[in-house]
């Protein structure tokens, strides 16, 4: 027997369909993912928390087709905190486009790339400050040739990842960069005592975490790793060795601990070994992620469904040895010597004037200051 469908019949029937479909669960959205790693620089005091420096002293090696604020040319911008290089890197299989905000309580954006809109206003006793990207645009269609510019820089070894290109407006970049001088306290104390010993603690008893001890006497270096569950701990000094062997394996297990692809902890470690690993002593830490947050709240639209935030703290660290260097540099004039202390010398050399009888400290404060004059304003070769 045939069956005859009516139009009717068909009318409903299509209906029917069109329905399911729409009561039809939508494909599942491509993976977005994204992963930001930067850092919180900072010198301890004698109480062990962070003092007044300027941070952006110095020979800037970022390439000049970066953007750079008003405070960052004149260079007047003392803090507590340079938060250096945060790059925010963006992963999917098909292109999206995205508005990225970052805020920056307590503290000033000072340089950026792409082309960003910023806003800086007086907060009580310190800035707070924010940058927007809109409209960047993520494909993995777009042209992996970014801008270079001759000679060396930390600036390009961050693009040695897997990340998806983007391009925002005319300018075309493997990452989102920005950089700002904080008034913040760093989320770790680290005191020195008279014996050498790091006292490090958190200001709520939290767990310290993942830290690196480290110290380089004129090649001669030492480490040591630890992963502290106590909101206060001592560390011996490590014995230096002439080996000079130096944390990167660590610190690229540490941070794809943390949330990081390898290729970006390599990316991390390869932009920051000869500043992490120069002359001195400091202290390396991971700051919390609700700390980072805090800090430099992040805003993506559309929503990444997985976002990686890893901030690595460096904390200068003035010890017996360091003074008994600096002290001695400044008393034979050692200006080779007093140059390796770089962007910190001014504070710790403040520290050893301190201490020497005011007959020398006239002397002493003349040498010291015709090294750290050419620290104390940034200086580029862009114009």
């Amino acid at each position: 027997m045939r069956v005859r469908f009516t139009p009717v019949v068909l009318l409903i029937a299509a209906a029917a369909v069109a329905i399911a479909a729409a009561q039809a669960p939508a494909p599942p959205p491509a993976p977005f993912t994204v992963h930001e790693w930067g850092t919180f620089t900072s010198i301890a005091g004698e109480d062990g928390r962070a003092v007044q420096w300027l941070p952006q002293g110095g020979q800037s090696d970022l390439p000049c087709f970066v953007e750079r604020g008003g405070f960052n040319i004149k260079g007047l911008l003392y803090g507590t905190v340079r938060m250096e290089t945060p790059v925010l890197y963006f992963y999917t299989p098909r292109d999206i486009t995205v508005n990225v905000k970052v805020g920056f309580r307590q503290g000033s954006i000072t340089e950026w790339y792409p082309r960003a809109l910023t806003t800086t206003s007086w907060a009580g006793a310190a800035f707070d400050s924010t940058i927007s990207w809109s409209d960047v645009i993520v494909s993995p269609a777009l042209s992996q040739v970014f801008p270079i510019e001759p000679g060396a820089s930390h600036y390009y070894k961050a693009r040695q990842t897997d990340a998806t290109p983007l391009q925002a407006g005319s300018q075309a970049e493997k990452f989102l960069f920005y950089r700002g001088v904080g008034q913040f306290a760093p989320p770790i104390a680290a005191a020195v005592q008279p014996d050498g010993k790091i006292v490090v603690s958190t200001p709520q008893n939290t767990p310290i975490g993942d830290v690196i001890l480290f110290e380089n006497r004129r090649g001669a270096m030492a480490f040591e790793v630890r992963s502290l569950s106590t909101g206060r701990a001592t560390l011996d000094r490590p014995a230096l060795d002439d080996a000079g062997v130096t944390p990167q394996r660590e610190l690229v297990r540490i941070l794809v601990a943390h949330g990081l692809y390898e290729k970006e902890a390599q990316a991390m470690v390869d932009t920051w070994s000869d500043s992490w690993f120069e002359e001195g002593a400091r202290l390396l830490y991971v700051a919390p992620r609700a700390v980072v947050d805090a800090i430099v709240p992040l805003t993506i639209t559309p929503a990444p469904s997985d976002v990686a935030r890893v901030f690595v703290g460096r904390m200068e660290l003035v010890t017996p040895v360091t003074r008994r260097d600096v002290r001695l540099a400044l008393a034979t004039d050692d200006r080779q010597m007093l140059r390796t202390y770089g962007r910190f010398l001014k504070p710790i050399g403040d520290r050893v004037l301190a201490e020497v009888s005011p007959l020398d400290r006239e002397l002493l404060a003349a040498r010291m200051k015709a090294v750290a004059a050419s620290w104390e304003i940034p200086t580029s070769s862009c114009r």
